[in-house]
């Protein structure tokens, strides 16, 4: 069950899990272009989901993962928010995000369909929850932590953990 402010949050989609193979979604950099996520790529992939940048705590975690992301060499980092990639880009600008490539799935909601993070209800309808994905390089999702409270940071040890 996941809760926003101690009031339970109903998730929409497909919810994916340990084992399962990651979904292919394409998602919207920076620049406007589509960046494929999920699926085998030859490297793990770190995604790291949040509702808004424009929040301290999604703030936080990207900023911890972007931290991680500089001592991972075999990894992709990502984080996802429903963010437009215009106000993504200007976090990690006045951020310093270098490691972390900041997505967006604001043109067709796939990514939180496909992963069952879009939130349904709840003050936050439409943004998609707080969670933590571990793809490895053939594409299995290794770890998977939905965040039961959204205020709450993630796991950060147990989803690094994921790649050794």
């Amino acid at each position: 069950m996941v809760t926003f402010k101690g009031n339970k949050a109903t998730l929409g989609g497909k919810q994916v899990k340990v084992g399962d193979s990651a979904p292919s979604v394409e998602l919207v950099a920076g620049d406007l272009s589509s960046v494929k996520v999920g699926g085998a790529s030859g490297k793990y992939q770190v995604i790291n989901v949040v509702p808004s940048l424009d929040t301290g705590v999604c703030a936080a975690q990207t900023r911890k993962f972007n931290e991680e992301a500089s001592k991972l060499p075999n990894a992709q980092v990502f984080v996802v928010s429903m963010d437009l990639p215009f106000a993504q880009g200007r976090f990690c600008t006045v951020e310093g995000i270098k490691n972390v490539t900041a997505l967006s799935d604001f043109r067709k909601k796939e990514f939180g369909e496909k992963y069952g993070l879009i939130l349904a209800d709840s003050p936050l309808e439409g943004l998609l929850t707080r969670a933590v994905i571990v793809v490895d390089p053939q594409g299995k999702i290794v770890y998977e932590e939905i965040v039961s409270e959204i205020t709450n940071e993630p796991d950060y040890k147990s989803a690094l953990n994921a790649l050794k």
